[in-house]
């Protein structure tokens, strides 16, 4: 009602029906207040009702008669391109002029964007006609923001590893002493990421406009890197609410989760993690709904390797007992480590690789060319399936696409005994074993490629 008078209306004194239709859909948000008011001024004969015809109308109304940004646009636009597609008519979508940009990315519509009730008004009327919004190109870049690998002094064994997760999209573990760089390392990750393909952008954009944190315009273009406080809820983590929201798995899809001083997580918080990391989605049932979100993210974790943080640290002396650190390493269990593919040790930083003047190692753009030409093959590889990378593969996949050299073979199954390995550790192994040939360029799996990949894969560190 005051929306309406004060953009210079009438409102009906007269008693007023609004039909929100289908009854058993749930319906609650602000962005049903323009499509009423516009029900209303229609049906009250202030304009004509033909002239609303083929308009979908989407945004909520200040008592002034302001259009304000609301959540879920890009998502809305999208389902609205589809609806029309399925109808083979045009249809414009009206939006709140501080969603343009969202709206802008969904192609197949015809989007104006107002900024008050009154503007769409004229604009239906012919007074004073809206300009129609632009179709916003997508472009991916990648992320460095400073950060750059060849900044890191020493840890030459962990830079690879870290290589190696990116390029194949594996969880990885890092474990060592305060100052050894877990952190530092972890936040270089993206520098190193392939650029968002258009599909991988949009897929972030939808959730990222859900969720409300669309101001991060970056997040259209840039793979998210998420990183948690450990005091978090299972429900921050996994989504939810009175209406669930995405949660952190969630807002992590397509990029990195790091999760610092893993063991510090709540154990059902860590446990929280284990759908989304074999399935890439995660399911959140509450009494007002039950949604599938997607979660198909890189998990990072870093962890000491005893409460104290000095257990291999060469110069300062572990105060720990042994039940004190097999309780602090119980809190991660077993099945969730399981679901990690590298597990790598990192040792303190010497004297002279710190204040070396030579630097240090390469540049992130450098590391990040391999990466992406072994995503390239992993692409071809993979292009009949939903899979984007090796770390996604199941059983039946690996199967088909990971071809081993009789060398390989051998010294595989000598691991498998070694290491007591689970039929999921198994196919991780060769999961980590295939990306590392593709770093090389190699078709198939050589023995230094398996050999290597069992050295990742250091569950001695967790026993």
């Amino acid at each position: 009602r005051a929306a309406i008078r004060n953009s210079g209306f009438d409102f009906p004194s007269r008693r007023i029906t609004v039909n929100l239709a289908p009854a058993d859909m749930r319906k609650d948000g602000s962005s049903l207040d323009l499509p009423m008011a516009m029900g209303i001024v229609a049906a009250s004969r202030q304009i004509d009702e033909r002239l609303v015809e083929g308009y979908v109308f989407v945004g909520e109304l200040s008592l002034e008669g302001k259009l304000r940004r609301i959540n879920g646009m890009l998502a809305m636009a999208d389902g609205v391109s589809q609806w029309a597609a399925s109808q083979q008519r045009p249809i414009s979508l009206l939006v709140p002029a501080t969603n343009q940009d969202e709206a802008a990315l969904v192609r197949g519509l015809t989007i104006w964007a107002a900024d008050d009730l009154a503007a769409i008004v004229y604009h239906l009327l012919g007074k004073q006609l809206l300009t129609p919004v632009h179709e916003r190109e997508f472009s991916g870049v990648s992320e460095n923001g400073g950060e750059d690998f060849a900044e890191v002094s020493g840890q030459q064994a962990a830079k690879r590893a870290l290589e190696i997760a990116v390029a194949g999209g594996h969880n990885l573990l890092m474990i060592g002493p305060p100052g050894a760089g877990k952190t530092m390392l972890a936040r270089r990750l993206p520098s190193i990421m392939p650029v968002l393909t258009a599909e991988e952008g949009m897929e972030i954009a939808r959730i990222y406009s859900i969720a409300g944190l669309t101001d991060e315009g970056r997040l259209f273009c840039r793979r998210p890197f998420r990183a948690p406080h450990h005091t978090l809820s299972a429900a921050s983590m996994a989504g939810g609410g009175r209406v669930p929201r995405p949660g952190e798995v969630t807002l992590s899809h397509n990029g990195v989760l790091f999760m610092d001083e893993f063991p510090e997580f709540p154990r059902e918080v860590l446990e929280v993690l284990r759908q989304p990391l074999e399935d890439g989605v995660i399911t959140v049932s509450r009494v007002s709904a039950t949604m599938i979100y997607p979660a198909r993210f890189m998990l990072v974790a870093a962890m000491n390797p005893c409460p104290c943080g000095y257990l291999t640290d060469k110069r300062r002396q572990c105060t720990c007992s042994d039940s004190e650190i097999r309780r602090y390493r119980r809190r991660v269990s077993g099945p969730l480590l399981d679901r990690i593919d590298i597990v790598i040790s990192l040792p303190r930083v010497e004297y002279d690789e710190l204040t070396a003047k030579i630097p240090a190692g390469e540049s992130s753009n450098v590391i990040r060319q391999r990466v992406e030409k072994a995503r390239e093959l992993q692409a071809v590889r993979l292009k009949r399936s939903r899979h984007r990378c090796n770390g996604q593969m199941g059983h039946a996949m690996i199967r088909r696409t990971c071809v081993m050299n009789p060398a390989a073979e051998k010294l595989l199954a000598g691991l498998f005994e070694k290491l007591k390995l689970s039929a999921r550790g198994y196919d991780r192994l060769v999961k980590v074993a295939r990306t590392i040939a593709d770093i090389a360029g190699s078709d198939e799996i050589e023995a230094g490629h398996v050999a290597e990949a069992a050295a990742l894969r250091n569950d001695g560190l967790m026993i």
